[in-house]
């Protein structure tokens, strides 16, 4: 966290009941007394001791009160975030072969780089900022100002969710700089990718699964599934990289589906692009006695908050005992998670315990996550969501 300290005004004081853990959650619980602020509003956190713990956003409607951004007494300024920023930017360009793998990569990882709330990432020369934290509202575009000139891009992408936004008590935010494309191309392990801004979940980009597409890639043999195949990544890259004879993807969006096929045209391959529900596609194809030899299953987030836990879980059974059904014998099953509230040990378990109903042996062959531009921060285990699970099915 930053070091340095210097600000025009010290922030407002938040009270705790006691000394929390040292993360970068404050829940509501730790609070002693609640301020009367904005949700947008920068406050420091001090002990019942007097210990003052660092600055942080206030947020009086999320369960996180406060999000931490420094320790100690280091003020949270122009020159701390400018500080972040620049060592983000450095563990990116420090990390062998990405510049040169490709030109979306991901900037800030929030709790990952001690910036909580924060996502950015570089697509080509578009700045794509997800907030996660209101406090970041009025802030995004000072750090696009930081960003540019480090980055080299140009224009800039700023999103809150109506979900993220809800839970934190503000308006969604969905805007673009002037002249910022809607849509451009990119390249990822020599494959060419459209994104569409517009359309287009998140930062309309999953660069996290960059290293996962390109080893997955290296299984692509015979009749190929990608199961919710968003817009084609494992589905387009196995066609343009591996050697299979067959590539199917299988999404319910519509408009992510048609990316998918502006992809595999854009590389010049063949997919055969499903558009389906997933568990009805699964059964229908597995019923008739259709098998693949490899198969990834990348959904979207099953388990989005701790009330989702159990619904969550099952479906992650459901949908992995579907995709067991569907291998041959000797397959090769990739299925990944993206809940952060179900660990690598659940998800293992779940599969473990599908392959039992289906009467299929499973080796664990590997277990990867996101890519090193998304650094986990070790007193932040919730940073290390994306689970990825390589298994051999017999």
């Amino acid at each position: 966290m930053s070091t340095a300290r210097e600000a025009p005004a010290a922030p407002p004081v938040v009270e705790l009941t006691r000394h929390p853990a040292p993360h970068p959650f404050v829940r509501r619980g730790l609070v002693a007394r609640a301020p009367r602020l904005p949700n947008v509003a920068l406050v420091t956190l001090r002990t019942p001791e007097g210990v003052i713990l660092g600055d942080g956003f206030w947020n009086g409607t999320s369960d996180i009160a406060v999000r931490r951004l420094t320790d100690g007494d280091v003020r949270f300024d122009r020159a701390a975030l400018e500080a972040a920023l620049q060592r983000a930017v450095g563990l990116r360009r420090a990390l062998p072969g990405l510049l040169d793998a490709t030109d979306a990569f991901r900037v800030v990882h929030a709790e990952g780089d001690e910036l909580s709330g924060l996502v950015a990432d570089r697509h080509g020369d578009v700045l794509v900022l997800e907030l996660h934290s209101a406090g970041w509202i009025e802030r995004a575009d000072e750090v696009a100002a930081i960003l540019h000139p480090l980055l080299g891009t140009r224009h800039q992408r700023v999103r809150m969710s109506a979900r993220t936004a809800h839970l934190e008590g503000v308006a969604p935010v969905d805007r673009a700089s002037e002249g910022c494309p809607r849509t451009l191309k990119l390249k990822e392990h020599g494959v060419r990718w459209l994104v569409d801004f517009e359309s287009g979940h998140k930062t309309g980009f999953f660069c996290d699964q960059r290293d996962n597409r390109r080893r997955f890639a290296d299984f692509a043999r015979g009749e190929v599934l990608d199961v919710c195949s968003y817009t084609g990544g494992f589905a387009v890259t196995a066609a343009v990289l591996g050697q299979p004879q067959g590539v199917t993807a299988v999404e319910l969006d519509e408009e992510a589906l048609a990316v998918a096929e502006r992809n595999a045209h854009l590389n010049q391959v063949r997919v055969s692009c499903v558009r389906a529900d997933a568990f009805d596609w699964l059964r229908q194809v597995t019923g008739a006695g259709r098998r693949f030899d490899a198969v990834v299953v990348d959904p979207p987030k099953f388990i989005p908050t701790r009330a989702d836990v159990e619904t969550g879980r099952g479906k992650y059974h459901d949908l992995n005992r579907l995709a067991l059904r569907a291998l041959q014998p000797g397959g090769l099953l990739l299925t990944c998670s993206c809940s952060g509230l179900l660990t690598r040990e659940d998800l293992l378990e779940l599969v473990a315990t599908g392959a039992r109903k289906e009467g299929r042996r499973v080796q664990l062959l590997a277990s990867t996550g996101a890519g090193p531009d998304h650094p986990v921060l070790l007193n932040c285990p919730e940073s290390e969501y994306l689970k990825a699970l390589w298994m051999r099915v017999w």
